[in-house]
């Protein structure tokens, strides 16, 4: 089944609880989080979430672009993260172990990302200890930027490998996502895309996160 987490980060923050509850149809909600260091940019953060956390019982996916996340991933848990993922370029290889064990520990679910310049294979030692890998495919920072096509091999390196070690490891893709490049992107392998103008910019939320769903002619609502 193809899951759709509608972002946050292109909905309107004066009526949030609102445009949630517009997107309820969907898998998850994903929730950016920069530090204007790891990324160019600042957003939101842990009294945001646990806001968002009250207001819906949706599966939150909370995206950590921060540096050393390993410092603050307790805290998003207990502000209400459901699945908590955060990039592999941003600390040592012994905090991210750290920070997967602790994630584990508070009985949320782990996930890692890459950014485009990234090699898919720095995930290896990682993937048996992973609920999710998440492949951007934009620069991480900024919403509403074009989708790179060049990251679809890495999506479908990606998925083999999940395959062949017969993992339960989700495969998220985020950025520059509309209906025709969530057909690319299913037909590389992912089964989680986040979308975020696609969706808060449509006119029909639910239909266009049924459209996406539908992506490749997998599961097409009826």
């Amino acid at each position: 089944m193809i899951k759709i987490a509608p972002s946050i980060l292109s909905a309107d923050f004066a009526r949030l609880g609102e445009d949630i509850r517009t997107v309820e149809t969907a898998d998850y909600l994903h929730f950016d989080v920069m530090d204007g260091l790891f990324v160019p940019n600042i957003s939101i953060g842990i009294p945001v979430l646990q806001s968002v956390r009250k207001a819906t019982d949706m599966v939150l996916d909370v995206h950590l672009m921060i540096t050393e996340p390993v410092r603050y991933v307790a805290e998003f848990v207990k502000a209400g993260a459901d699945i908590l993922v955060f990039h592999v370029e941003s600390q040592a290889p012994d905090k991210t172990q750290d920070a997967i064990r602790k994630v584990r520990a508070m009985g949320a679910r782990v996930g890692l990302s890459v950014r485009p310049k990234t090699q898919w294979e720095i995930l290896l030692p990682y993937l048996d200890s992973l609920d999710l890998v998440l492949v951007m495919t934009v620069e991480p920072g900024f919403g509403g930027q074009a989708f790179m096509q060049d990251q679809l091999p890495k999506i479908a390196a990606l998925r083999r490998e999940i395959d062949r070690r017969g993992i339960r490891c989700e495969l998220e893709v985020d950025g520059g996502i509309n209906v025709e490049t969530a057909r690319l992107c299913v037909e590389a392998g992912a089964n989680v895309l986040v979308a975020g103008s696609a969706v808060f910019g449509a006119p029909d939320r639910a239909d266009m996160i049924a459209r996406l769903r539908g992506a490749a002619g997998k599961d097409e609502p009826s």
